[in-house]
C-alpha cells in the first residue's frame, strides 16, 4: 500500500438512472469529489431526493457509478466487500438468527476459527449495551435493540470504513439521542490510530453537527458537494453539548445552507 492514498477518495463521481418507458433519465448525482481521512466521522445533510443515499450505496458497493470512481485506502470500489459495513434505516437483522447469530454472522461467513468469532462477538455485544439479549431472536427486539445489534454486527467484521444510511431515523426522539451518544462512545473507545472511518447520512442537523468532524452539505437534485463545515467540538461528547452557543452557531449556519436547498427541491 506504500505510495497510494489512504483513506475514502471519490473523484468525479456521477450517478443517472434510466428512465421508464418515455420518462427522461434522472441525473441523481453531478461530477462528486470527496476525500475523508483515516479515523474521520463524516456527516452528510440534504433535501430528500439529492442523492445521499445512492452516493453512500456506491461506497458500499450495492450500486455502480456512471462515471467517476471510488477507491478506499488506495483499492477501486467496484463491489461489496468486507473492508466496508453498512448499516441501513430499515430493520436488516436475519430474523431466524438470535442476536449472538447476528453478529457472528459475517465472522464466521468468513471461516474464522470459532474461539475467535466467540471472542469477537462478545467484545460488540458488551461495547454496545446487548449483555442478557444474546439469545433474543429479531422480533423480541425494541427498533433501538435492533439497531444496536446491527451497528455491533457490521463493527465485529472490522470494516475500513462504517456507512450508516440513517440508522436512527425510525426510532423516538429519546432512543434516537441514545443511540447517538452511544455510537460516539464505541467509535471514541478506540484511540485516534485506529478509529473506524464513519460516512453518515442524516436529515437530522443536530444529529450531523452532535456526532461529526465535519458536515456536507449536498444541494437539492441533481446532488452534489455544496458546501464543506468543520465541527470544532471536543471529543467526548455528550448531550450538554447540544445546549453551547458554538453548537447552535453551527446549526444556524447549517440551516440555512439545507433551507435554501429544500426551497430549490419542493419548487423544481
Amino acid at each position: 500500500m506504500r505510495g497510494l492514498p489512504m483513506g475514502l477518495s471519490i473523484r468525479g463521481l456521477t450517478r443517472t438512472f434510466p428512465g421508464q418507458g418515455r420518462a427522461a433519465p434522472t441525473l441523481a448525482l453531478q461530477p462528486t469529489d470527496l476525500d475523508v481521512a483515516p479515523g474521520e466521522f463524516v456527516s452528510i445533510l440534504g433535501p430528500s431526493g439529492c442523492g445521499k443515499s445512492t452516493l453512500l450505496r456506491i461506497v458500499a458497493g450495492l450500486d455502480r457509478p456512471t462515471g467517476g470512481h471510488v477507491t478506499l485506502n488506495g483499492r477501486q470500489v467496484t463491489r461489496p466487500g468486507p473492508d466496508r459495513g453498512m448499516v441501513f434505516q430499515s430493520y436488516t437483522l436475519f430474523p431466524w438468527l438470535t442476536v449472538r447469530q447476528n453478529i457472528a454472522f459475517g465472522l464466521r461467513e468468513r471461516g474464522l476459527p470459532e474461539a475467535q468469532i466467540r471472542e469477537t462477538t462478545e467484545k460488540f455485544i458488551a461495547r454496545t449495551g446487548l449483555r442478557g439479549f444474546e439469545e433474543h431472536w429479531p422480533r423480541q427486539l425494541s427498533g433501538g435493540m435492533q439497531q444496536r445489534t446491527a451497528l455491533a454486527r457490521a463493527l465485529a467484521n472490522d470494516p475500513e470504513i462504517l456507512l450508516l444510511d440513517e440508522p436512527f431515523g425510525a426510532l423516538d426522539h429519546q432512543t434516537r439521542e441514545l443511540m447517538q451518544e452511544l455510537l460516539l462512545e464505541v467509535w471514541g473507545a478506540d484511540t485516534p490510530e485506529t478509529r473506524k472511518t464513519v460516512l453518515f447520512v442524516t436529515h437530522d442537523i443536530d444529529e450531523a453537527v452532535f456526532l461529526a468532524n465535519r458536515v456536507l452539505v449536498m444541494s437539492a437534485r441533481p446532488g452534489r458537494v455544496k458546501a464543506e463545515v468543520p465541527v470544532p467540538l471536543p471529543y467526548p461528547r455528550d448531550w450538554t453539548v447540544k445546549t453551547t452557543p458554538d453548537f447552535a452557531a453551527l446549526k444556524a449556519r447549517l440551516m440555512a445552507e439545507i433551507r435554501e436547498e429544500v426551497r430549490k427541491a419542493a419548487l423544481a
